[in-house]
């Protein structure tokens, strides 16, 4: 599967900004927030705040924290305007990078994220300089213990899902992102909650880092993501698992 090794790379660097408990769950309210306020209140009947409350609920967010969330955005006065904003720029060693954001202010977001990439060794583009190097998709992903590999595979296919990766240690199953509610949906009434299920921008090329660049790409990422504005980010870079060994030491 293209991409895979360098995506489950970024993946465990977002788990391990996430760990932040204070700072995920902002984010998680956040995009509440948007999704409670773009649609009907209610997470039945708006898949976007459904994927929301999902996540929150993974997160092991308090039920309450989350009711407040869809308060503030259906109760009129005092609650924020938030605009999705997408950056794209090269880091170090001509990594590719995306950013999403939800924010308040766009010129102040546009400075922080402008200003991250320069101090870091890298430099902010314009809309659609990276995008091509990566490809939209839905994932939604259980553990292996919930069906064979023919079971998932045939219920995916059913479900109107593009591809479906099996092994030991899980499944994880791809659609287009225009599919992913129906995707999820199906294959939840069959199977239960998904371990994860998200839209994500997946790399389909990726750069090797060595350990002085990928020090300096991972310092990049850090910064980025310390925003309070910045809800995910992306990079299509590999890195060996010797090298991550020696910076994780």
């Amino acid at each position: 599967m293209a991409g895979h090794s360098q995506f489950k790379n970024i993946m465990h660097r977002k788990g391990a900004q996430d760990a932040r408990r204070g700072r995920l769950f902002a984010r998680l309210i956040r995009e509440i927030t948007v999704a409670a306020g773009q649609g009907l209140p209610d997470p039945a009947a708006n898949p976007r705040l459904r994927a929301a409350v999902a996540a929150a609920r993974e997160a092991n967010m308090p039920k309450d924290t989350v009711d407040r969330a869809v308060k503030k955005a259906t109760g009129g006065a005092g609650g924020e305007n938030y605009a999705e904003v997408r950056y794209e720029g090269y880091g170090p060693a001509g990594v590719a990078v995306m950013v999403e954001a939800l924010t308040d202010n766009r010129n102040r977001t546009a400075s922080d994220i402008r200003s991250a990439f320069a101090k870091h060794g890298g430099a902010l583009g314009e809309t659609n300089s990276v995008s091509f190097l990566f490809n939209r998709i839905g994932i939604v992903s259980y553990p292996a213990s919930v069906a064979s590999a023919d079971d998932m595979l045939e219920a995916a296919i059913e479900a109107g899902a593009d591809n479906v990766e099996s092994d030991e240690t899980g499944h994880e199953i791809t659609c287009g992102p225009d599919d992913f509610f129906a995707v999820r949906d199906a294959l939840e009434a069959r199977f239960g909650s998904p371990e994860t299920a998200k839209v994500e921008w997946r790399p389909t090329t990726s750069v090797t880092l060595d350990e002085e660049r990928a020090a300096t790409v991972l310092k990049l990422l850090d910064v980025l993501e310390d925003s309070d504005d910045v809800q995910n980010v992306y990079a299509n870079f590999d890195i060996p698992d010797a090298v991550m060994a020696r910076l994780s030491a």
